[in-house]
């Protein structure tokens, strides 16, 4: 596979970096402050970003956070103290619109991941962290920029950002490698 610029692995990698390099790493550094600082983490992404957000899941599980993923049956009630970390690229997404409102009227704080700082989600997240990449919202005509399809490279570049602030997380809470490798499971 090759196109006028090189292979087409070239192109979609240079694409995720620069999606990647206009992420705030102060807005990143914010967020894992959130993070570490709640009592509990709760966390939703509809589609394909749903597998990026339930793999950072398992990861702040494995860093020893208390985290939930919306829709399991072991899933806590969120409140006052708790964040609820949502992923919507396009911003719109009707299922993360009314999660939002829930964990807002039962007093939890929402951290929002978007490509979409004017959407609806954005308006009613406590933070944003605004990932600047085509999503199913702007994948067409004139507005599609990426090789990939869809929204692919939103979705490529949550895995990336989720792994660094995997790495942050890990800092700040002084975990080690040995103690994340403890929390994996060994029903695999």
């Amino acid at each position: 596979m090759s196109d006028k610029n090189g292979t087409v692995f070239e192109t979609a990698l240079a694409e995720l970096g620069a999606v990647l390099a206009r992420v705030d790493e102060g807005r990143i550094d914010a967020a894992c402050k959130l993070l570490v600082e709640a009592k509990r983490i709760v966390v939703y992404g509809c589609g394909r970003e749903a597998l990026q957000v339930k793999g950072f899941a398992m990861r702040l599980h494995h860093l020893g956070l208390p985290v939930s993923v919306v829709g399991d049956m072991t899933t806590p009630p969120v409140g006052p103290g708790d964040v609820f970390l949502a992923s919507s690229g396009p911003g719109e997404t009707s299922t993360v619109l009314t999660l939002m409102r829930v964990a807002h009227d039962a007093g939890a704080t929402n951290l929002l991941l978007t490509a979409q700082a004017e959407g609806t989600a954005a308006g009613r997240a406590d933070f944003t962290l605004l990932i600047p990449a085509q999503t199913m919202a702007d994948d067409q005509g004139s507005r599609k920029k990426s090789v990939l399809p869809m929204g692919s490279v939103f979705e490529g570049a949550l895995f990336l950002l989720f792994e660094v602030m995997v790495l942050k997380l890990r800092d700040l809470i002084g975990a080690s490698p040995e103690a994340m490798r403890a929390r994996h499971t060994n029903m695999e």
